[in-house]
């Protein structure tokens, strides 16, 4: 059955806004959020129809991810997390792997972790033996499986592929097989479950390994699926610092109401400062949705109408979701400046937000270098990136 995504997200509102804080105190989902999130449908939604997925457009991905994002942060941050994870795993695994992840267990499967290569595995009959540690592994507090991005070796050295780069593949674990460490104590987005974990000579069978730069898939008709997980991940970024930023955008409109600053004879709505900084961060805001709609838009379109993406075009995906975040954070810092004392009272979405929001936007996905390595593409200094 197909799901409509906004939708089943905005089902959501009143249990999120009631659950948030228990979240946080738990330093993951809690178990009625995770419960709420397999009764919409959502935690499977991007699957591909095989895995009971409903293959969303990125236009769908993108405003179903920004209403996650603005009922709470590390909500958003598991949309982003766990459901794209989830969906690569059931794209891009092999039958064999694929049918012992998903089908024996009726597509209720979700998957967290890193698909970072930060382990090794050397090459071994079946499969590998793989060592490794990852951090930040988003959404494993609640996930059936594990992600774990990693580097196959021969003999105990690093193989490379026809272009002089070691191929990297990501590794599917079940939870019962890693070691978690935890880790997560943190500034922001608290609710996320993002521990640290290690293996240590654990076997993976072949099956249950795919490449990470992925670009054709084994099941699945979208799109999102023919241009990997790369533009996904950046359309997930994106939407996120979206979704969080719109959050306070809203508030703040609404405190501005009854809001009066201690000195002020009227309330902040009605200060022109106050009245020309929303305009401006508003249209602000806007502008950078309309970027990443349209662009992230374009791509999908050109994918369905012709050969793989361009370099350039997956450039300007990376560049729209660096921005779109870049523009967020300043929204954000805005809206809790002019909120005043109440953005910094514990509790409040506000509050929340804006700990979120400077906690997601530490991701090295986002940061500044990607303006310049897509800047050497568009001025011909080299033909592509490698990661983009």
């Amino acid at each position: 059955m197909t799901i409509d995504g906004p939708q089943a997200a905005r089902s959501l509102r009143e249990l999120v806004a009631d659950e948030a804080a228990d979240s946080e105190r738990n330093r993951t989902l809690n178990e009625r959020t995770v419960e709420a999130l397999w009764d919409s449908g959502l935690m499977q939604w991007c699957n591909p129809f095989e895995a009971g997925g409903s293959e969303p457009t990125f236009a769908q991905m993108i405003d179903t991810w920004i209403e996650l994002s603005w009922q709470d942060g590390s909500l958003g941050w598991i949309g982003i997390a766990n459901l794209p994870s989830a969906a690569a795993c059931a794209a891009y695994l092999p039958a064999e792997g694929f049918d012992e992840v998903f089908t024996a267990h009726e597509n209720r499967i979700t998957v967290g972790g890193q698909f970072f290569p930060n382990g090794l595995g050397e090459t071994v009959a079946g499969g590998y033996r793989i060592s490794g540690a990852w951090n930040f592994g988003s959404g494993t507090g609640h996930a059936q499986y594990v992600a774990a991005g990693f580097i196959p070796t021969v003999e105990g050295e690093m193989v490379a592929g026809d272009d002089g780069v070691p191929p990297l593949l990501v590794a599917v674990i079940p939870r019962e097989e890693v070691v978690f460490t935890d880790g997560w104590h943190v500034q922001g987005l608290k609710g996320t479950g993002s521990f640290d974990y290690n293996v240590t000579d654990l076997f993976v069978p072949d099956a249950r390994t795919f490449e990470l730069f992925c670009r054709a898939p084994q099941r699945g008709g979208s799109a999102a699926f023919k241009m990997g997980l790369i533009p996904i991940t950046a359309a997930g970024h994106a939407s996120w610092a979206l979704g969080v930023a719109k959050s306070m955008l809203d508030d703040v409109t609404e405190l501005a109401a009854s809001r009066v600053r201690m000195g002020d004879d009227a309330s902040l709505a009605h200060r022109t400062t106050f009245q020309r900084e929303l305009s401006h961060h508003l249209a602000m805001w806007k502008a950078a949705r309309l970027l990443v709609v349209t662009t992230f838009g374009d791509a999908e379109r050109a994918v369905v109408d012709g050969p793989a993406l361009t370099p350039t075009a997956r450039a300007d995906m990376r560049v729209a979701a660096t921005y779109a975040t870049e523009a967020s954070r300043t929204v954000v810092q805005w809206a809790h400046l002019a909120a005043g004392t109440p953005a910094i009272r514990e509790g409040v979405r506000l509050e929340r937000a804006f700990r979120d929001m400077y906690t997601g936007t530490q991701h090295v996905f986002i940061g500044e270098k990607t303006y310049s390595d897509a800047a050497k593409i568009y001025l011909g200094l080299v033909e592509d990136q490698f990661g983009f």
